[in-house]
């Protein structure tokens, strides 16, 4: 039975650092690949699954990017969570955006990947695999031969269950993290105050042996830096 997923959260907080110089002057949420800011491709991908309610978070820049929001004509309803005073980092930022969620489970999307879905419609392949009872977050994960533009030793290990553990010291991890999750409320509970990484909640969810992923069957793109957005561009043009 699939998850009913009633909000999303987009990760747009962040300070943009590894995308100067575009983001002297814009949020990086708001740099335009493929014909328009990375954060439109976010909200594509969400009102194709159907989700009423999205939240942001924001700091660098938060008047442009509100400004943006602000604007936007979608199916759905848009909240601000602001981190101007405070950047929260991912963890903390998903804390304060909370009481501004609504639905268990909920989604989160870091806004500075691109995705295109296989088979099935990437979202909603989240949910028909997620299980409240057995976990606490379900990552959707792309194997690290098809993640474009990503560099390093890989994220995760997945067992026949889907359930993950970390890249072990020395060794390769097959699966990259693609900045898209299902979390449980009750994956936040208990969580510490004022910014921290998901990585904690993470690795508290792997030591309960409630951390899942599931395999990613379309593209997937890292648009991190500068460099990664004309071959980004290139590939999705034969989309």
């Amino acid at each position: 039975m699939s998850a009913r997923i009633e909000s999303a959260m987009v990760m747009a907080a962040g300070l943009g650092k590894r995308m100067r110089p575009l983001t002297a002057t814009r949020p990086k949420p708001l740099v335009r690949v493929a014909g328009k800011p990375l954060i439109d491709h976010s909200l594509d991908r969400i009102e194709a699954a159907g989700i009423g309610h999205v939240v942001v978070n924001v700091h660098y820049l938060a008047d442009a990017l509100e400004a943006h929001l602000a604007a936007q004509k979608r199916p759905f309803s848009i909240a601000i969570s602001d981190e101007r005073s405070q950047l929260l980092e991912t963890g903390g930022g998903m804390v304060r955006a909370l009481p501004l969620l609504t639905g268990d489970p909920i989604l989160i999307v870091n806004s500075d990947n691109i995705w295109t879905d296989g088979p099935e419609d990437s979202i909603r392949h989240l949910a028909r695999h997620w299980d409240g009872e057995r976990m606490d977050a379900l990552l959707l994960l792309i194997r690290q031969a098809s993640a474009s533009g990503h560099g390093g030793g890989g994220d995760f290990h997945m067992d026949a269950a889907g359930r993950l553990s970390r890249r072990r010291p020395g060794r390769v991890a097959p699966f990259v993290y693609t900045g898209v999750q299902l979390v449980s409320r009750r994956f936040l509970e208990g969580a510490p105050e004022g910014p921290f990484s998901t990585n904690i909640l993470w690795d508290r969810a792997i030591a309960a042996g409630r951390l899942y992923g599931v395999s990613h069957m379309g593209q997937w793109f890292d648009v991190g830096t500068p460099g990664r957005i004309a071959p980004t561009e290139a590939a999705l043009g034969g989309v």
